[in-house]
Formats: C-alpha cells, sequence, structure tokens
C-alpha cells in the first residue's frame, strides 16, 4: 500500500484515504447501488408525485426518463472523478473549498442525510408494523398509545429496524456492498408483484391519457418534472465518490451508470406509473403510498414476500443514500476522533434524537428547512465538479489534500477557499430563494440545474487567475 507523508496531519484518517478504497465496487456492484438507490417508498411516491404538475401518464415516463439521462451524465462526472482520486467526497471537497472549507459542502450533506436517513427508516418501520398487525392481531393493542409522537409498537419497529441498519454499517464498506447486492434486485420482486396483482384487479387495462389536474401539460410540466426527478437525486450525485472510489475503473463506472440508471431506474419509474394508473381504475384515483395498496392484499404470503422485499430495499436505499454520506462527513469534520463504527452511531442517535415521523408529518419543516438545505446541492455540485474538470483539468494532489501546513497546496486562506465560498453564498441565496418562496413556486422544480450553472458560472470567474497559474506550472 501507499504511504502517504501527510498521515500525522490532523487531517489524516486512514478510512478517508486511498488505502481504504477496495477496488471491489464492479459493474453489477454499481448496478445494484442503482437498484437498492431508487428501488424504495420514497422513488415510488416522486414518480407518482409528478401527477401533480397536471401530466398524462405517457408524459411522466417520458420526462421521467429524461430526467435519469441527466442523472446518467452528472453521475459519470463526480463518480468518475471520485473513482480517480479514490477518497470519499467530503476529502475529494478539499481541493475546491479548502482543507477546512471542505466541512462545510460535508455538514450541509449530513443534515439532508440524516433528516432523510431517519424518515426512511420510520416509513420502512411502517411497513414492518403492518406485516407485525396482520401476522399477530392482538399486537394491534400497541398502536393505541403515543410516545413523543409514536406508538409502542412503532417504537420497537424504528428501533429495530435502526439497530439492523446500524449492524451492516459497523461492519464496513464490504458489508453495504453485499447488502446492496441483496436489497437492489429484492425490490423488483415486489414491484412485479405489485404491478400484477393491481393490473389484474384493473382489468389489465389502463389509461396512459390519465391526469389530475387539466390545462397544465405543456413543454414547461414536463421539464419540471424532469429536474424534480434530477433532484430527487441531488445529495447522492453529490457524494457519488463515496462508492465510486471503490471502483476498479472509471469505465465499470460508467457501466454501472448506464445498466443502474438508463435501464433499470427508467423502469422502475415506469413500472411506478404504470401501478398507480391501475390503481385509478381500482380506487377511482392514483394511489401515491404503496403501503395502502399492500393493506388490500389478502394472501398472507403475497404479503410476507411484498414487505420483506420493500423493508429490505428501504433499509438498502437508507444505508448507501443516508448513512454512508454522514459517516464519512463527519469522520472528515474530526478525523483524529472518528472511526466509521463511531460515526455510525453517532448518525443513528441523532436520527432518533430528531423524532423523523414528527417531521415527516411537518410538511413546512420539510420544505422549508430541509428542501432550503437540499437546494444547496446543486451549487455545491456546480463548484465542486468544475474546480476538478475546468480548473485544475482532473489534476489533484492526494498527499495535499491530506496536508494541514499554512504551506499546503489547499490551504488557501486559513483552510478555506473565499472563491468557492463565495460563490455558494451567492448561488446558494438564489436556490434557496427559489425553493422556500411561495410566490416563486413555478421556479422551484428548477432550482438544481439553476444552482449547478450559477455557481459553476461564479467560480469560473473567480477561478481565472488559478486557472492561468495551473497552466504555466504544465508548461514548465
Amino acid at each position: 500500500m501507499p504511504s502517504y507523508k501527510n498521515e500525522g496531519s490532523r487531517l489524516f484518517n486512514v478510512e478517508l484515504s486511498p488505502e481504504s478504497a477496495t477496488g471491489t465496487w464492479k459493474t453489477w456492484n454499481l448496478l445494484a447501488w442503482w437498484m437498492s438507490g431508487w428501488h424504495s417508498l420514497g422513488g415510488y411516491t416522486m414518480a407518482i408525485g409528478l401527477f401533480a404538475l397536471g401530466l398524462a401518464g405517457w408524459q411522466m415516463i417520458v420526462a421521467f426518463a429524461l430526467g435519469i439521462v441527466v442523472l446518467y451524465f452528472t453521475n459519470n462526472l463526480s463518480g468518475v472523478a471520485g473513482q480517480r482520486a479514490k477518497v470519499p467526497f467530503p476529502v475529494f471537497a478539499r481541493a475546491s473549498f479548502g482543507v477546512n472549507g471542505a466541512n462545510i459542502p460535508a455538514i450541509l450533506r449530513a443534515i439532508v442525510a440524516v433528516a432523510w436517513y431517519g424518515i426512511q427508516t420510520y416509513l420502512a418501520s411502517a411497513a414492518v408494523m403492518l406485516l407485525v398487525i396482520k401476522l399477530i392481531p392482538s399486537s394491534s393493542a400497541l398502536t393505541q398509545n403515543s410516545v413523543v409522537g409514536l406508538s409502542t409498537l412503532g417504537w420497537i419497529c424504528f428501533l429495530v429496524l435502526s439497530f439492523a441498519q446500524l449492524l451492516v454499517l459497523s461492519r464496513g464498506m464490504e458489508a453495504v456492498r453485499r447488502l446492496s447486492d441483496f436489497a437492489g434486485p429484492a425490490i423488483w420482486v415486489a414491484m412485479i408483484a405489485l404491478a400484477i396483482w393491481i393490473l389484474s384487479r384493473a382489468g389489465w387495462s389502463i389509461d396512459f391519457t390519465y391526469r389530475t389536474v387539466e390545462g397544465n401539460s405543456g413543454v414547461i410540466a414536463m421539464l419540471s418534472a424532469m429536474f424534480i426527478t434530477v433532484s430527487y437525486f441531488a445529495g447522492p450525485t453529490l457524494n457519488f465518490a463515496d462508492f465510486t472510489r471503490n471502483a476498479p475503473n472509471e469505465q465499470m463506472v460508467r457501466r454501472g451508470n448506464a445498466w443502474g440508471l438508463l435501464l433499470n431506474a427508467t423502469a422502475f419509474g415506469a413500472i411506478s406509473i404504470v401501478i398507480a394508473l391501475a390503481s385509478v381504475k381500482v380506487y377511482g384515483e392514483a394511489i401515491h403510498d404503496p403501503i395502502v395498496l399492500l393493506k388490500d392484499i389478502d394472501s398472507i404470503a403475497i404479503l410476507l414476500v411484498a414487505i420483506i422485499a420493500i423493508g429490505t430495499a428501504t433499509a438498502g436505499i437508507n444505508i448507501i443514500l443516508n448513512f454512508v454520506a454522514p459517516v464519512y462527513d463527519i469522520i472528515n469534520v474530526w478525523p483524529r476522533h472518528f472511526t466509521f463504527r463511531k460515526a455510525g452511531v453517532l448518525v443513528a442517535a441523532l436520527s432518533i434524537v430528531i423524532t423523523p415521523w414528527n417531521l415527516f408529518s411537518n410538511p413546512v419543516i420539510v420544505n422549508h428547512f430541509i428542501g432550503g438545505v437540499g437546494a444547496l446541492m446543486g451549487p455545491l455540485y456546480g463548484i465542486i465538479m468544475t474546480d476538478y474538470y475546468l480548473v485544475r483539468r482532473g489534476a489533484i494532489d492526494t498527499n495535499a489534500l491530506f496536508d494541514d501546513s499554512t504551506s499546503g497546496k489547499y490551504y488557501y486562506s486559513g483552510g478555506y477557499n473565499m472563491k468557492a465560498v463565495s460563490a455558494l453564498i451567492v448561488s446558494g441565496v438564489l436556490t434557496i430563494g427559489l425553493s422556500v418562496t411561495p410566490s416563486l413556486g413555478v421556479f422551484a422544480p428548477f432550482a438544481w440545474p439553476i444552482g449547478v450553472a450559477v455557481s459553476a458560472i461564479i467560480y469560473w470567474q473567480f477561478s481565472k487567475g488559478d486557472i492561468r497559474s495551473i497552466e504555466a506550472a504544465a508548461a514548465r
């Protein structure tokens, strides 16, 4: 293994360094990662939520697929960069934001991830609770009380699922890879079974022209749907390096993205919309929560398979999208004090303290706080990718990422690159405003691409002097 001259630095932690990159995440593993990422209650609800834009079923499928194409290219950029550098996202961000400034994107990403980790755990525990009640009817007596907004049975299911997820993460990234390999394909079993069941009830006939809102199905509505799809994965796109750093080569990253996004994610969106359209014929409206559909299944065997698949898949997406990111982010803030396991325990504890069921039931908090912080994912992506591909032309000094001396290449001013911080502030104010201001709601779906473009342009302008210096150094 290579030795890093800055191993004694306060910034160094072996789990953040290229030494810990496993080289085991190949094409199939990244395909399974994308399966785990999309195949969840949240992914289904997001896809069906596009009905609110007034689109017909076929328009939703087209817009969703176009969003997937955008995600394919953006994740190729972030994924390949991570594979080359072989460091997780918060360390990679040190090149653009500075060795101390990288904590800004790390903490912002961690806030979003911890909140959604708790919410996804709660949603999965709700599915488990449904199964428990079906198998043990007397357990419904434990649902009649409320402790901080959750019943006794709800608490039991939530804590058991939290512990199970923590147990996986405590075993490291290889355990995460193995869970992803299983959880990703598992949900297809449930989704196909659910589709067959609801289609049979609908008489094997659906109306692809169905829409819930009339008079709002033009190009703008389809573009809105496309970028809502992109924004749903804005956080994971930003920290994709956490996983692709473990890929043997960049070709496997691109192939994994092609299979996992262009084929798998598009198919998942299409089957989700088909299920919703079939539910219109059965219930008179599109069902946004698949748990509602599961409650109508009379067969205990089918219900058992469906809920186990959904519960496992939701745990899978939670770990890979909402658990690994804040773990690396916390280690990056305190490299000398945290290990992968210790940071995981802290994330799990925080996800309980925030009582995610209360967050989920409060749209003001979800839309204004989590949504507002989430709106910064676009500006962060624009700055970091512009720095790597346009300013540095794909060249990063990995040793310097762990150099905390004032003469370090990425120390800048006090450890902060104020050009990146300034670009984030300007573009961030704009994207947060678009996301949380009701009167600007029509622009909210475009917060991510606007944030990427504005931050990239500002940072590019600020960095022209650096570009000339880098080109001069290369010429010598």
